[in-house]
């Protein structure tokens, strides 16, 4: 398994790994040595293996050959330890580091097997290129298959198409196990008071912290009964504290509501007791972000992140927002009036809110691990000999 840079990468990588070691499948974690993907994978019990690899700037053209060298040159090492190893099928979620580990599995004098999933809308450089020999392409959104089978048109012979199969994007079992009362308990909420959650990923965002800050005092005010619950992200942790410090330093009851009712992490690594907590949440349109609330019924607002590749997280969001279980708000109208009048909106109207957990839980896919991990077990056992065969089984891929 292989999957770097992000926890959008990571975390799905993670939850195919714990259905296949509950099926008795012995499995290893390919990453860079300096991602976060080198602590998160032994963290659940996986053997890694450091892999370098870097992508390039386009702005400096020469990057683009000492990347390419790097790859590479793990592509032969990890050649190498594939060949002593023989692993049945390799799985690739995307990050640079997946290319050299793709290049080693088809390096071999019997090629192994490739499973490619794909967890945006649009599709990465590196599961575009990887998909190209891919033995099952596993997509979150349906319409990223228009954009894999053009590509595969290019080098499928004439008739054939590629093995696409919709498996929605893995959410990590303790997640899904997440319980409301235990993260409510934990931060001292009472069971009939309002939760918003805010959160812009692994990787934090800073627009949006930007605009949470500038209308807590407001919203604190209007609902005496909400508790806001923020992670700022690791690299925005300080901005944000100092900003704070600063609104409560002048005391009187502003100070007071924000001490009492404002919660600040700088990442939630036990996110899952939160997003059970919380009745509305607040996010960037991060595929990995919207599989979970979505996996346990969380009604959201989406500010997709606008210099995403391809502006893929608005095509994220997108979906989820005509199934209703969403609304968005582009990031270039995240000014003041507009974010709190949305937010007023949701917070005001519990109906609503319970309408769009509804249709979010409609929407998500809980099963989406155990489907990804029948492509994985099928590309890993069965000859290919017709390219239309169907991974995961009629039954087993059909929706609940």
């Amino acid at each position: 398994m292989s999957g770097g840079g992000t926890a959008g990468h990571i975390y799905p990588a993670l939850a195919l790994a714990a259905e296949l070691k509950a099926r008795g499948h012995t499995l290893s974690y390919i990453g860079t040595p300096d991602g976060p993907e080198a602590s998160l994978a032994p963290a659940a019990g996986l053997d890694f293996i450091a892999a370098p690899a870097k992508g390039y700037d386009r702005s400096r053209p020469l990057t683009l050959l000492t990347s390419s060298f790097l790859i590479l040159r793990s592509a032969l090492a990890l050649r190498r330890h594939f060949k002593e190893w023989r692993p049945d099928v390799v799985v690739g979620f995307g990050g640079y580091v997946a290319i050299p580990v793709g290049l080693a599995a088809r390096f071999q004098r019997k090629q192994i097997p490739i499973v490619v999933h794909e967890q945006n809308s649009v599709p990465g450089m590196t599961n575009r290129f990887l998909a190209r020999r891919a033995r099952v392409i596993a997509i979150t959104y349906p319409q990223s298959a228009l954009l894999f089978r053009a590509q595969r048109a290019k080098h499928d012979p004439p008739g054939s198409h590629p093995n696409i199969v919709v498996t929605g994007d893995p959410v990590r079992p303790e997640v899904l196990a997440g319980d409301g009362r235990r993260g409510r308990r934990r931060l001292k909420i009472k069971v009939k008071e309002l939760v918003l959650l805010v959160f812009g990923g692994s990787r934090g965002a800073r627009h949006l912290n930007e605009a949470t800050i500038r209308v807590l005092p407001e919203l604190l005010e209007r609902y005496p009964q909400l508790h806001v619950i923020h992670a700022s992200g690791p690299g925005e942790h300080e901005q944000v504290r100092s900003a704070i410090e600063e609104l409560t330093s002048h005391g009187g009851p502003e100070a007071k509501a924000i001490k009492a009712r404002y919660h600040l992490f700088p990442y939630l690594d036990d996110i899952a007791d939160i997003l059970a907590a919380a009745d509305l949440a607040v996010t960037r349109a991060g595929a990995t972000s919207i599989a979970e609330v979505t996996a346990l019924g969380l009604p959201v607002l989406l500010v997709p992140y606008p210099h995403a590749t391809d502006d893929h997280q608005t095509g994220n969001a997108r979906d989820l927002v005509a199934a209703g279980g969403a609304l968005a708000l582009p990031d270039a109208e995240l000014d003041d009036a507009v974010f709190m009048a949305t937010l007023d909106e949701l917070l005001s109207d519990a109906e609503r809110r319970d309408t769009m957990a509804k249709a979010a839980r409609r929407f998500g896919r809980p099963d989406a691990a155990l489907l990804l991990a029948d492509c994985v077990e099928a590309a890993a056992t069965i000859e290919q000999k017709d390219t239309n065969y169907d991974p995961t089984g009629t039954a087993r891929n059909k929706r609940p």
